[in-house]
């Protein structure tokens, strides 16, 4: 079973790319970030050409979330249950897919320290760590993936002294990460790879791609029964070249049946 994860920044601007990427890739579920369309404008029949089944949750030229999956598609659940309003944005969408529950996230960027969406970010967080308390059994298959918009540590980032007091990698933002793993998902690329230099995001400008000036915030967790089945795992950076690429690359984990 092949799990991905891409924010496409825009799904109207790069569905060739998307579907191009599936033919030759085929993962079994891709989890995708920024499809910036509105719920009934996402292209449900391209993706069903493909033989994937989708659940999106969309907010027309912002944010946006769905689900791609050609091993089913149940029990689908846009936004959060956690007993609190609805969240504004649609950043969060659930279903099962294979037997595993998956979740695609998008989670705040923060813009700055001082800005109240980096104090929305990190009740975002928190309120995802809820959803899983109410919702979800760390001791079954669970996968949270996305665009976390948080480098777990300096390995994850090109040059921390550059982003000494910026987002993505403040101390209460790696803590709220930090959360999560005590609930009980597990950084399934670090399974597999200790080394730094290893990103997932590269600024449009100054060449950042072509000079590895770039962060791993696209982040694929899971509990223990599906960390214990990953066999394989790797940044698709194929997918950020070329014409017009988004500026992330997919993820992609491989389990084991």
């Amino acid at each position: 079973m092949r799990i991905a994860t891409w924010n496409v920044n825009s799904l109207r601007a790069r569905l060739p790319r998307v579907e191009e990427w599936l033919a030759d890739v085929r993962p079994d579920v891709l989890c995708m970030q920024e499809t910036k369309l509105a719920e009934d404008a996402f292209p449900h029949l391209a993706f069903e050409q493909l033989g994937y089944q989708c659940v999106h949750h969309g907010q027309g030229q912002w944010n946006g979330v769905a689900i791609a999956s050609r091993v089913g598609l149940v029990d689908p659940m846009r936004g959060f249950a956690d007993g609190e309003p609805a969240d504004p944005e649609a950043r969060f969408v659930t279903a099962t897919c294979g037997g595993v529950r998956v979740s695609s996230v998008y989670v705040p960027n923060g813009r700055s320290l001082d800005n109240d969406h980096y104090r929305y970010k990190l009740e975002w967080m928190q309120r995802l760590l809820v959803h899983l308390q109410k919702n979800e059994d760390a001791a079954r298959p669970v996968i949270v993936t996305g665009d976390f918009n948080i480098a777990p540590d300096d390995r994850d980032v090109h040059d921390p002294a550059a982003f000494v007091g910026a987002t993505h990698v403040s101390e209460p933002e790696r803590e709220s990460l930090r959360a999560l793993e005590r609930w009980g998902l597990s950084d399934v690329f670090r399974k597999f790879y200790d080394s730094g230099r290893l990103y997932s995001w590269w600024d449009y400008r100054s060449g950042d791609f072509h000079q590895g000036r770039g962060l791993r915030i696209d982040l694929v967790m899971a509990t223990s029964p599906v960390v214990d089945r990953a066999r394989w795992a790797i940044v698709d950076r194929n997918a950020r070249k070329g014409q017009q690429p988004s500026d992330h690359a997919p993820v992609l984990v491989d389990l084991n049946d």
